[in-house]
């Protein structure tokens, strides 16, 4: 047997890629089936019917168009349509796309999400292919393993959002700099293609151009080469924007002079940047290990991916940055891996939004990599896989409600609304099971405080919000989303305090029995 497995060791390690890669896609096509809208999707998908019929870029200017673009693939395929006429916010628009153009709302969401799936197990091969040329294959599926594994990574991977895309272009963009230091006419210009994607799909990842820019100097020596990977990248920013209109029709808001003006990106691009800029200046609220606050606090992101990273995945992270800067054969491969992770993680922990972990959606995929390091010590293969098995048996724990979880050290998926909120948790993917809960429940009067983009009419769901009676008329069904639990006002408490709580729905929604004197 073991003869058998030497001579057919290829083989072998390209099943067992394809398995974790099927295993992962099984994952997030459950997922996407199973899931209603989240709150951002609706938008991302009306902005790319609106490209496809449109060719406008009225809408969405936040965002760079590429990874509505990617959406846009699959909903060539959809039977969406919308009115020229249409002069509606882009969250009515989302609205009207979704549950207004005559298609099938579950269809045409699958769709979106889709091409996002297939870039995400995509980004997979990379995970494996980097980690392979640092510490050969067995490092190449213990980082994919965790790649696949990481219930962050498929939970926002199998959504109709940026985070993904953008964060896995900007690893591709770190791995082929790290090849071009022996083929730099073959990589370089790949690399500046990535980088341009990752710009052109999300402005935050303008916080990793130094990094990159300076790799590439590291990796060839010349500033020539950098410089080219800097056109590049802003050729396919342009790109972008172009594919969409061509034309480049745009109406600037009025707005005082600023060092947006300076940068060579188009003027849509910059405009969107102002629109960033004035969401920082926004107070948001954030809710960490049951405290609810205003503002922001430096240390979220950290202390949220300690309650949402497996346990057996942390232990690798660190040890195999460790491992990528102690051990002298894989040093070299340190600034690529965990310079731009540290990086890009220090830009996002000085952002004004405590809404979820998808901000440092970045950390499992290049600290995957990193992982890989730890392979390189012999006496470490076997501690390796055990941890790899844990952090495996504790995603498939959580199957299929991936967003909302925490790993055994905070209690667990139906824990994670004590300790985080928002997409960490609850992001309105629940209210197709809370229909289906629902019809447990025959005859009952249904109050409902929902948090999230999708109609509830449309998936029968009949109900009235508790907030606009007198509380002494609520009675029956109080349904609540967990994320309005952790911010809700005096009103809403006093409900909730004088309600038992009878049901949860896939840990991001709470029904209460409520009777009144």
């Amino acid at each position: 047997m073991l003869d058998w497995l030497r001579r057919h060791r290829r083989w072998c390690y390209a099943l067992v890629v394809v398995a974790l890669l099927a295993q992962m896609a099984v994952a997030m096509l459950t997922t996407a089936v199973e899931q209603t809208p989240t709150i951002d999707e609706p938008v991302y998908a009306g902005t790319a019917v609106v490209y496809l019929e449109q060719h406008s870029l009225r809408y969405n200017p936040e965002h760079p168009p590429l990874g509505k673009l990617i959406i846009a693939t699959g909903l060539a395929f959809a039977d969406a349509r919308l009115d020229p006429a249409f002069d509606g916010d882009q969250t009515q628009l989302g609205r009207r796309v979704l549950y207004e153009s005559g298609g099938d709302p579950d269809r045409l969401m699958l769709l979106a999400r889709l091409p996002v799936i297939v870039l995400t197990l995509v980004f997979g091969l990379v995970v494996f292919a980097f980690a392979t040329e640092l510490t050969g294959p067995a490092g190449g599926l213990a980082a994919l393993a965790l790649y696949a594994f990481s219930p962050d990574v498929v939970a926002h991977g199998s959504l109709a959002t940026l985070d993904v895309p953008a964060a896995g272009f900007l690893l591709t963009s770190c791995w082929l700099l790290w090849r071009a230091r022996d083929h730099p006419a073959r990589y370089l210009p790949l690399a500046g293609l990535a980088l341009g994607a990752a710009l052109a799909t999300k402005m935050s990842a303008l916080a990793a151009v130094p990094v990159v820019l300076l790799l590439a100097l590291l990796a060839t020596r010349r500033l020539r080469d950098a410089a080219g990977v800097a056109l590049v990248a802003i050729a396919v920013v342009w790109a972008a924007y172009l594919a969409v209109d061509p034309l480049l029709r745009w109406e600037t808001p009025p707005a005082p002079p600023a060092f947006v003006d300076w940068l060579p990106f188009p003027e849509p691009y910059r405009d969107g940047m102002r629109v960033q800029f004035g969401f920082e200046d926004h107070v948001w609220g954030g809710f960490l290990f049951g405290t609810h606050y205003q503002g922001s606090l430096w240390y979220y992101l950290p202390a949220a991916l300690l309650v949402k990273t497996p346990l057996g995945a942390l232990a690798l992270w660190l040890a195999g940055a460790v491992a990528l800067v102690a051990v002298r054969r894989l040093r070299p491969a340190a600034p690529y891996v965990l310079v731009p992770a540290a990086v890009l993680l220090a830009a996002a922990m000085t952002g004004d939004r405590d809404l979820g972990v998808r901000y440092a959606i970045f950390a499992p995929m290049f600290l995957a990599v990193a992982a890989a390091g730890l392979v390189a010590l012999r006496r470490a293969r076997l501690p390796v896989l055990l941890l790899v098995a844990f952090t495996a048996v504790s995603s498939l724990r959580t199957f299929p409600y991936y967003l909302p979880y925490s790993n055994e050290a905070f209690g667990g998926p139906s824990k994670t609304h004590l300790r985080l909120h928002d997409s960490n948790v609850d992001w309105g993917q629940d209210l197709g099971r809370l229909a289906e809960r629902l019809a447990h429940y025959p005859g009952e009067r249904i109050w409902l405080v929902y948090k999230g983009s999708g109609l509830p009419s449309h998936y029968g769901i009949t109900a009235a919000s508790p907030l606009d009676v007198p509380a002494d008329q609520v009675r029956g069904l109080l349904v609540v989303s967990d994320s309005a639990i952790t911010k809700a006002d005096a009103r809403l408490a006093a409900l909730i305090g004088t309600s038992t709580p009878i049901d949860a729905v896939g840990h991001s929604i709470t029904i209460y029995r409520r009777v009144t004197p």
